[in-house]
């Protein structure tokens, strides 16, 4: 039986009012994740949707021999994206429910109950002669509004004057009060009823929320000429993770601030600052004993000239509305354990053409392309940049593994000369893996002749970034001047223990000392060999080879090795890398050598390695072996093609998307077909219980779809389940969210009539 991780990075879009559909979306998200991990755990079955996913996750067993473990341990978002990501995220690493947040959605994400009390009409009266200015707002929406059900026309256009006749030009919803109910929501997670985390045991739960600093901080800029220049940068990423284990996130504060920031959109909620949220917790009596270390973090430089109280946060969207980029970085540091199906899954729930400013054959107005310019384009600037990025990446790992398998009866030759047919008939030992893969890696570099010199100095240049990486995230002082610092000292330090600068020698007396200070430190290349022997292990499985105990071998091994990479595993170098200015690095190089001590991690990985191959066929061994002892050959050729960086999780990466688009099972036509969250620019659900309840039934309907066409995406290309199967799943999935909503969605009573005929 295979084992597969299908993981998934989720990417989350803002859209302001459309984050009731999100809700639902990562409400189906969370479900799979908790289905997936109680079907492998033998736990009951706790039916609706959940039990759909469990019966796919067993059915895709059954018709494959795989074993698939869905699991979400990237998230990004911002805005809405944001706010229903870092949910998510606490969801899953405590094992807290979602479900009290829907309550709390349909509830709370009203325009009455956001509305600053300082800014509302005081009384029916105020502003009567602004009324019209309400369907002048709401534009083409107010046709929508006219066709509705008369108790949800009145309540629309209610809330609509209510909203329109409130204090002008200052934002009409409260800063505090929205505070005030992320709190709430966070506290009525920590009421539910709590079960365990949702990723397994070492596997980190990353999550990234984007805010923009609207006056900016300084960023140093290195040129030619002038030297240096300052800049003044707007973006910022909070990042948080729960280190694999402990299942805390960070403090409620800490999450609070995240998504009270990155969703303060301009013009409808104020800018958000430290002091709002220090006044709501003393309010409430809510200690903040993290602050000080968090705002160092999160607000490094306005933290150290002391102005972090100062700084003016508003809606992360504006400048990084899809934030796949630290989604993508964290890829580095991402434990295995078997096979690894990445998938990069962005929310999109308004997709296609975002500006409606008039008819597109109008050439736009004054005011027009102010208001494009100001909001509507920087936040919905296309993702193309960032596909491409990972594209090519995908694109690099297809080209390397043609590589790998063009030159493979080459390697293999090469190794058979140079061991000789007898050395498969022995049983390996780790004393005798230790001799072989050194005769092997000599013989490799004898062979490469001049060009070994080149992939030498690339493997040395990599090593140490590497270390300047790790020691750069163990410090967790953020800047590039810190990197650079960092980078110089390290140099220096391997300059004066015989190397010139990072230019080794790799004859003669300085080979001696390069090649002990690679054995210290390149983590990589045993990263590297791991995922070769497993890439090369699933072909030989996938030809009926029995190979279970080689598989958890390597798997083990390299766990091992990818857990020692993350600066998590290292906080005790944390205050020696903060001292770091301009002295020897020398005795922090030795620090960090011990820190990683490959020596103990090669020793485990030999003697698993050694006791799994006692348990393969002649065949199966020969492969393996060829592989293991063939990798400095293999590695030569690729490195130089990866750029230095070597692989991360080492298949190509897949890209889906989620979006009313995307789900037509049910119904086409997308957004416009089936949300009311896209009328008044995306506030609408702002205005009705109806209308976030429609909202966010698709959205767990739309989601639940798209859960299960990734899973069953996961099956090998050679095995297809019965014509209808997967549409008789869907169905399943469909009747199971009706039949639980219907009690608690009872202002739209007619939608889901329609969608029981609908769905049949």
């Amino acid at each position: 039986m295979r084992e597969k991780e299908l993981r998934l990075a989720l990417v989350c879009y803002g859209g302001i009012s459309l984050a009731v559909y999100m809700h639902g979306i990562t409400k189906e998200v969370w479900r799979l994740v908790r289905a997936s991990r109680a079907y492998h755990a033998g736990e009951p079955d706790d039916g609706g949707s959940q039990g759909v996913y469990r019966a796919l996750i067993g059915e895709i067993e059954a018709l494959a021999g795989l074993r698939v473990r869905v699991l979400a341990d990237i998230v990004a978002g911002a805005s809405a994206g944001g706010i229903n990501g870092i949910f998510l995220a606490q969801a899953i690493t405590t094992g807290q429910s979602l479900e009290p947040l829907t309550d709390l959605w349909l509830a709370s994400a009203d325009v009455e109950a956001l509305i600053d009390p300082d800014a509302a009409p005081s009384s029916r009266f105020s502003k009567m002669w602004a009324l019209p200015l309400a369907w002048v707002a709401a534009g083409r929406s107010a046709e929508k509004v006219e066709a509705l059900d008369e108790a949800t026309r009145d309540e629309v256009r209610a809330k609509l004057s209510h909203f329109v006749r409130s204090r002008w030009f200052e934002p009409p919803f409260g800063g505090a009060t929205f505070t005030g109910m992320l709190l709430d929501a966070f506290d009525a997670m920590a009421a539910s009823e709590t079960g365990p985390r949702l990723l397994p045991d070492g596997q980190p739960l990353d999550l990234f929320v984007t805010v923009t600093d609207f006056t900016g901080h300084p960023e140093r800029l290195r040129l030619n000429s002038p030297p240096e220049v300052l800049e003044t940068e707007h973006r910022i990423v909070l990042g948080f993770s729960d280190h694999g284990a402990d299942g805390r996130l960070g403090a409620i504060p800490d999450l609070a601030f995240a998504a009270r920031a990155t969703s303060s959109f301009p013009g409808a909620f104020p800018p958000f600052t430290v002091g709002e949220l220090d006044e709501v917790l003393r309010t409430r009596g809510i200690a903040w004993p993290e602050r000080a270390g968090f705002l160092r973090r999160a607000l490094p430089r306005q933290f150290a000239a002391n102005q972090a109280d100062k700084a003016v946060l508003i809606d992360g969207s504006v400048l990084a509305n899809a934030p796949f980029r630290p989604a993508i970085e964290a890829l580095k540091e991402r434990p295995a354990r078997r096979e690894v199906d990445r998938r990069f899954v962005y929310i999109d729930p308004s997709p296609g053409t975002k500006i409606r400013l008039g008819s597109g054959a109008d050439k736009p107005g004054f005011f027009q392309t102010i208001l494009g310019a100001l909001s509507d384009l920087p936040r919905q600037q296309p993702i193309r940049d960032n596909l491409e990025a990972i594209a090519e990446r995908s694109a690099r790992i297809d080209r390397m593994q043609a590589i790998v398998t063009a030159l493979r009866p080459a390697v293999e030759e090469e190794i058979g000369q140079l061991f000789g047919h007898t050395l498969f008939l022995d049983r390996p030992t780790p004393s005798r893996l230790i001799a072989w893969r050194r005769r092997a890696q000599a013989a490799a570099t004898t062979r490469a002749g001049y060009s070994y010199a080149a992939y030498g100095h690339l493997k040395l240049s990599g090593v140490v970034e590497t270390i300047t990486a790790l020691l750069y995230h163990v410090g967790g002082e953020p800047g590039q001047q810190r990197w650079r610092r960092i980078r110089t000292a390290i140099e220096a330090a391997i300059a004066a223990r015989g190397f010139g600068g990072v230019a080794p020698s790799f004859a003669g007396k300085e080979s001696a000392a390069t090649i002990d200070f690679l054995r210290t430190f390149d983590i990589g290349f045993r990263i590297r060999r791991l995922r070769l022997m497993a890439r090369r292990l699933s072909e030989i499985e996938a030809e009926g080879a029995e190979a279970s105990v080689m598989r958890n071998a390597i798997y083990a091994s390299l766990a091992a090795y990818l857990e020692r990479q993350r600066a998590d595993d290292h906080p005790q170098l944390r205050q020696q890398v903060r001292r770091l200015r301009g002295e020897d690095a020398g005795p922090l190089l030795d620090a960090l050598a011990q820190a990683l001590d490959l020596t103990t991690l090669d020793a485990d990985a030999d003697r698993r390695l050694a006791e799994a191959f006692a348990t393969l066929d002649r065949a199966t061994r020969r492969a393996l072996l060829l592989a293991y002892l063939g990798f400095p050959y293999f590695d030569t050729a690729t490195l130089p093609l990866l750029q230095g960086e070597g692989l991360d999780e080492f298949d190509p990466i897949k890209v889906d998307r989620i979006a009313p688009d995307d789900a037509v099972s049910i119904r086409s036509g997308g957004a416009e077909a089936t949300l009311k969250g896209i009328q008044f620019n995306s506030f609408g659900a702002f205005f009705s219980r109806a209308y976030r309840e429609n909202d966010y039934l698709w959205g767990r309907l739309h989601g639940a779809e798209r859960m299960i066409d990734i899973c069953v995406s996961t099956l090998p290309p050679t095995v297809r389940m019965k014509p209808g199967r997967v549409a008789a799943i869907k169905r399943a999935a469909f009747r199971a969210i009706l039949d639980e909503e219907e009690p608690r969605l009872t202002a739209i009573p007619a939608l889901i009539a329609s969608l029981r005929v609908e769905v049949g």
